[in-house]
Parts: C-alpha cells; structure tokens; sequence
C-alpha cells in the first residue's frame, strides 16, 4: 500500500527569511498536531540550506525543484545531485511541466535526471501529464504511457520503489482549473496498472501516485477520497501556511 506525501512545490517564490518564517510555523504546527502524511517542501534552492537547519530533527523532508543529471562539470548555473543531498535534500522534482514547456526537457533528459538521483539517494518526485489537447483528441492514455515508460527506461526495480510519481495534467497548472476527482483516479490507475506491468505488482502498488494541478484546501478532501491518489503536488496554494496546514490536515 503506498503512503501519503503531500508536497509543496514554491517555484520562484519566497526569499530566505520568508522561507524560514514558513517553516517555523509548519514545524511547530505539525509538532503540536502531527499528521500520518509525508510532508515534502521544494523551496528555490536560495533556501535549500536555511531550511535544512530549521527541519533538521523534524518529520518535514525537503526537495529540490530542479537538477542536472552530470555529477560536475562546466554547466554554468546548474546544481547536481551531489550538491542537492549535501544541502539536506531527500526528494527532488523531476519532469515536471514548466521544465517541459519553458526548457525543452524531453523524456530522454528527464529519464537521465531521474537515474542520476537515484544515484545519489535522490527520491525523484517523477511529473507527467497531457496538454488540454491532447485531452480534448483522446491522446491522455498515450501521452502518460510514452512520458512514463520514457522517463523510466532502464530504472530497476529495487529504485522504483524510491520513486514518487505526480500526474500533472498540464491544463490544470496555475489555471484554476482542477481535474475532477474522478478524472484524476481515472489517470492514477493507468498510471498503477502501466506500472504493474513495467515492474511487480507487489513494486507497483507501492509506489505513491500524487496529484498536482490547482489543488486548494477546498478540493484536497474530495481528492483524496479516491483510491488511487495518494497525495498531492501543491504550487500556490502552498504559498500561505494557514492553506497548506489546511491540505496536510485533509481529513
């Protein structure tokens, strides 16, 4: 049975001291009323470190929103895998679709991201999703089916049961637009029965299936009362403590 991982994905969003000033409240928040869910934030990397320091000894984990799949090198303004697990980073965001979009990342670089965190100890958060066309013609099973098994090429078994996988249908990003909750289970058992058949069952139901796309503490209740989602991938709505305390606490 896979677990629960809500994750906060702040993009460019927050210099370091309001950074610090959201993690003392949602530390002291979750340490007075703790919650069964994993609790991830993906700060810029700017607050990677001061973060580290505020959740060290803590049940908060943190990820990075990006990296570069060499270990070193002349990649001017990259950070690696190495760099991000010695700032105190458990999970890293891979694929998702702002990177796909606005950096022409193709599942070929994305499947070189993930076995390089992997590497490293990374648990890659793995993102995929449709466009509202591809929606609309019918291509939402062939699109998640070509990003998943792209993405994955060559990924054993023993590390897929380190990864998580976020289905981000592309339409609902920062749109206001949420997948219902039955489109959303709809593309999560894809997603579980795809991976059945790339790996074990026993590997594959294991693997928590996380949602991202406008979730807001009105629909995280009605999202997770679906079999197949496991969690959620929060962008704005993570943005205030008060509306991601409000996600964590979904019950």
């Amino acid at each position: 049975m896979a677990g629960t991982v809500i994750a906060a994905n702040w993009k460019m969003n927050k210099t370091t001291g309001q950074a610090i000033e959201f993690a003392r409240g949602l530390k002291d928040a979750l340490l007075k009323n703790p919650v069964a869910a994993t609790v991830v934030i993906a700060p810029p990397f700017t607050g990677i470190g001061a973060l580290a320091t505020e959740f060290k000894d803590s049940n908060i984990f943190l990820a990075a929103q990006n990296m570069y799949p060499a270990s070193q090198g002349a990649f001017t303004g990259e950070i690696s895998g190495e760099m991000i697990v010695d700032a105190g980073c458990r999970y890293c965001i891979v694929g998702h679709s702002e990177r796909r979009r606005l950096f022409g990342e193709d599942n070929a670089f994305i499947n070189a991201k993930i076995t390089a965190a992997l590497h490293y100890g990374l648990m890659p958060i793995f993102c995929i999703g449709e466009t509202l066309a591809e929606r609309n013609s019918g291509a939402t099973f062939m699109v998640l089916a070509e990003q998943l098994k792209e993405g994955l090429n060559k990924i054993p078994t023993n590390d897929i049961k380190k990864t998580v996988i976020a289905y981000e249908p592309v339409w609902a990003i920062g749109t206001g637009l949420t997948a219902t909750p039955g489109q959303v289970q709809e593309a999560h058992l894809f997603i579980r029965n795809l991976l059945s058949e790339m790996y074990r069952e026993k590997e594959a139901a294991g693997i928590p299936i996380i949602y991202g796309g406008s979730v807001t503490a009105a629909n995280i209740g009605s999202l997770m009362a679906e079999q197949e989602i496991n969690g959620a991938l929060v962008g704005s709505a993570s943005l205030e403590l008060a509306s991601f305390l409000a996600i964590v606490n979904f019950h």
